[in-house]
């Protein structure tokens, strides 16, 4: 690594600590605006269209399984977003994005329209995408950036041993079935392990928060902000380039 490469490490964990701070600071206040409670898992009745996205969970899981054909070409997180590499190693943890901070991955949404059509519907949408998880494998514990936003798993796959496919948000640890919703607040620190032999996959998607008012002016101002620091452009560049390496088939055009 030249001391340019090393410069530019040290100025962007600076700023990221600089900015872990101030995002500390706002989470308080952002608490303080909800209007659904602080606590890290939520009953999914609190955003009453998730029913719409369960009760069509079966055509997002058909888009699933006809890209999970090609797993192997499936970008890593820590390869979409390299701030991921303490928590995402090798081929263990594959994403597919649909929505990066309200930005919409076109190319994407046209591998999979339903899937696509269905977020289309979801209010305050900010993150979506399938998150696929290796067998054996842990996601040790981390803390999502801002309590701004609350975190929804849609169930997909999930190994038949499911006492053994868990995750732990804050104090309370649950699991998944397929073709229904959990939902939680990721600034709680969370871990997830898959101690079976078989892939789990979910789709991860993101919503604001409902908050007060004056929460929504400042939790928008502060969404905007994050929009534009290097975790997310350095994340929509990445995909750029796999979008690039994996062209959109034909077929796929000719149905978006």
């Amino acid at each position: 690594m030249n001391l340019t490469e090393r410069f530019h490490n040290y100025r962007r964990q600076k700023v990221k600590n600089i900015g872990r701070s101030i995002l500390h600071v706002m989470s308080r206040f952002i608490a303080s605006q909800s209007l659904i409670g602080d606590q890290p898992v939520f009953d999914p009745a609190v955003f009453p269209w998730i029913e719409d996205v369960e009760n069509n969970w079966e055509k997002i899981r058909h888009e699933l399984d006809e890209l999970l054909k090609n797993r192997e070409s499936l970008p890593a997180f820590h390869q979409i977003s390299p701030d991921q590499y303490r928590i995402s190693t090798g081929d263990n943890w594959k994403t597919f994005v649909f929505y990066v901070l309200g930005d919409r991955i076109n190319s994407n949404c046209m591998r999979c329209p339903e899937t696509a059509r269905l977020l289309e519907r979801v209010p305050q949408l900010r993150d979506a995408w399938f998150s696929i998880l290796a067998p054996r494998y842990h996601i040790p514990p981390h803390q999502g950036p801002t309590n701004g936003i609350i975190r929804i798993h849609l169930g997909l796959l999930v190994p038949q041993d499911s006492a053994n496919c868990r995750i732990r948000v804050g104090n309370e640890v649950f699991g998944w079935k397929e073709g229904k919703c959990v939902v939680f607040d990721d600034y709680y620190e969370h871990e997830v392990w898959n101690d079976t032999d078989e892939q789990r996959a979910v789709l991860f998607f993101d919503v604001d928060r409902p908050l007060r008012p004056l929460g929504r002016i400042v939790n928008k101002l502060l969404l905007a902000t994050m929009k534009r620091t290097a975790y997310v452009q350095d994340a929509h560049k990445n995909l750029s380039q796999w979008e690039q390496i994996h062209p959109i088939p034909e077929h796929d055009r000719d149905v978006a």
